[in-house]
């Protein structure tokens, strides 16, 4: 019999013990368990394995784990509650078990012996970076997300981000877009509030970071409800008409679109009905540990009025970050508030500074940065000279060296004691990647060398399905923000390891051959490459996937639902191909149609493997690029 002794009555620390107990009895069901509920550790007792914190791990919100276990007894314990759930998935992959990417049914739990003197383990770790989490993006079911949050903690991830006020658009690309495959319903603005809930509380049950908000503080604040990167169609009343930058001699939406419209900070009256709104947010929502403060989205949208004009807008954007501080300090809000540097704030404050650091986290957002080359491959020697801030004639930077010399600029000079990465290899980028392992490797180089820049830690603007055929990207992401240390090879072996058993070094082969031979850097227009040589190259991939089809996918696909995977996957590689050599060579109507063939085919299969794949995201990325592609 396994003695589990939980300390303590705390939520996180008791669904911890919860998933321990589960993991145990799925190795080995006829173990008998018994649970017991302490109000403090307690010595005398040896022959108990303890869950909870018990003082070994100093208490703090960076994650911290210490797993003692010897002949069935001993302590899993960390320096706060979320990591001691961290602690359990831990001592559950030191006994076997593996998690490789998100989904209803992703555990490996390997059967075996549990009793005491199998019962073994010893961990003493701490996290390399405070921030590891994910954001949302994409498109959405409820229960791809809760897949999502599940995941997170059992691969070392402490944090969960929920953009919006309301989160609708996500959840609207998916339910509310039609497909002849997939039967869905369509939700509103209320089912969405409702899907919200049953997310907050499962990021509350994990004790998750919870990060919220970002888009919206250019809308919000004066009634105009912003769920989406969509067109306003009610009327622009005159009070909020004046509030609006003044671009081009005019007051009015960007583009039509209010959430992409910057407002004229220069003015007072906004100012205030800014900072009102989120300290009122902040006291509205005390779950929420990272409140997003953001500007409008897109660039070169500025108010280019007299008043606004004397100075650039980082400045004004620090001026609104220092009153909402005071405010925030009157009514004792000690919610952190996550500043971004992006787009036209790259260019940071000439004249303000920001009064007190310690309240906010700079967030740096390279969103035109280039995913051939990781943050630690740029030449930093490089002698960059930094362009001028010239209002709404800003060329944003594409360089990783330029990227960071400006995020240098705001962390001498604002925020040096708290900052992370929020980067988009896995929005759209990894595409052109259908091996995902070229987009893998980089992204956890760029884990890997966080510290080197002066960031503590990642959140991950991303889709949230992304592990067709394989989850590697988000597994190796993981593994980096945990231990820095770890190296790539190793991390893809345990990986393919785990998710194709003793077949793995074939799938990681396979997968690294692919990379290559599609050649992201081209898709990129990045890496000049002859036509006729590319349209060669991407024969030679339909043939080798097609060899490996018949020698490896085809026997068993009907025996392995990984495999079945990849027998979808091959295909999809095969009408790539196919689109490429076509865009390189083919008339109009071979252009048309191998688009349109890759286009119905990815739909098709997302019924199959929607925990795994978005076609939204699939299609307004992917597909836009290779409609690009000519000679």
């Amino acid at each position: 019999m396994l003695k589990i002794g939980r300390i303590g009555y705390d939520r996180t620390v008791a669904f911890a013990c919860a998933e321990l107990i589960r993991i145990f009895r799925s190795m080995d069901s006829p173990c008998f368990i018994q649970e017991y509920v302490y109000d403090s550790f307690e010595e005398s007792k040896k022959d108990t394995l303890w869950i909870g914190l018990n003082g070994r791990v100093a208490l703090s919100d960076d994650d911290e784990i210490l797993i003692d276990i010897k002949d069935g007894s001993g302590i899993i314990t960390a320096s706060n509650e979320r990591a001691v759930l961290i602690a359990v998935y831990r001592a559950a992959f030191e006994l076997g078990c593996r998690f490789p990417r998100p989904g209803s049914d992703e555990e490996i739990i390997p059967k075996r012996s549990l009793k005491r003197e199998n019962l073994n383990v010893y961990v003493s770790e701490k996290a390399s970076y405070r921030h590891r989490g994910v954001c949302i993006e994409g498109a959405v079911s409820c229960e791809h997300v809760q897949n999502m949050i599940d995941w997170l903690p059992k691969v070392g991830m402490n944090s969960y981000f929920i953009q919006f006020h309301t989160p609708s658009g996500f959840f609207k690309r998916f339910y509310n877009t039609e497909s002849p495959y997939m039967e869905k319903e369509s939700v509103n603005d209320e089912d969405v509030k409702r899907m919200r809930v049953r997310i907050e509380e499962e990021m509350i049950k994990r004790g998750l970071n919870y990060h919220a908000a970002g888009h919206g503080w250019t809308c919000e604040p004066f009634g105009i409800n912003a769920t989406n990167w969509e067109q306003y169609e009610g009327e622009l009343s005159e009070d909020v008409r004046k509030c609006l930058a003044q671009v081009n001699g005019k007051r009015e939406f960007w583009g039509g679109i209010a959430l992409n419209t910057n407002l004229c900070y220069s003015n007072p009256y906004v100012r205030e009905r800014m900072t009102d709104a989120i300290t009122d947010y902040c006291e509205e929502h005390p779950a929420i540990n990272y409140l997003h403060f953001w500007l409008g989205d897109g660039s070169n949208n500025n108010c280019e009025c007299e008043e606004c004009q004397k100075m650039i807008p980082s400045d004004y954007y620090v001026m609104l970050l220092n009153e909402l501080d005071k405010k925030l300090e009157k009514r004792g809000i000690t919610t952190k508030i996550v500043c971004l540097v992006y787009v036209d704030l790259l260019w940071a404050p000439e004249k303000n500074k920001i009064e007190n650091p310690d309240r906010f986290v700079l967030m740096f957002a390279p969103i035109t940065r280039t995913y051939t080359t990781a943050f630690a491959d740029a030449d930093m020697s490089e002698n960059i000279t930094l362009a001028p801030y010239v209002r709404n004639r800003l060329t944003m930077p594409r360089s990783v060296a330029e990227n960071m010399a400006r995020l240098s600029k705001w962390q001498n000079e604002q925020i040096n004691k708290d900052s992370f990465d929020f980067d988009y290899h896995l929005m759209w980028d990894h595409y052109i990647d259908p091996g995902y392992y070229e987009c893998s490797k980089v992204l956890h180089t760029d884990m890997k060398n966080l510290d080197k820049l002066g960031l503590k830690g990642m959140i991950s603007c991303q889709a949230q399905r992304v592990a067709f055929p394989t989850g590697l990207p988000m597994y190796s992401m993981a593994k980096a923000l945990w231990n820095k240390d770890s190296e790539f090879c190793g991390v893809a072996e345990e990986y393919f390891s785990a998710a194709f058993g003793d077949d793995g070094e074939i799938v990681r082969e396979y997968m690294s051959s692919l990379s290559k031979l599609f050649c992201p850097p081209f898709m990129r227009g990045e890496r000049p490459i002859d036509f006729d040589e590319f349209t060669a190259q991407c024969n030679k991939a339909k043939a080798y996937v097609n060899d490996f089809e018949e020698k490896y996918i085809k026997p068993k696909a009907p025996l392995h639902k990984g495999w079945k995977e990849l027998e979808y996957h091959a295909e999809m590689c095969r009408l790539y191909a196919d689109a490429l050599i076509a865009r390189l060579n083919g008339s109009e109507e071979e252009k048309e149609a191998s688009i349109d063939a890759l286009d119905k085919y990815a739909e098709r299969i997302e019924m199959d493997v929607h925990e795994y794949f978005d076609y939204y995201t699939f299609k307004n990325s992917l597909l836009m690029r290779v409609k690009g592609l000519h000679r």
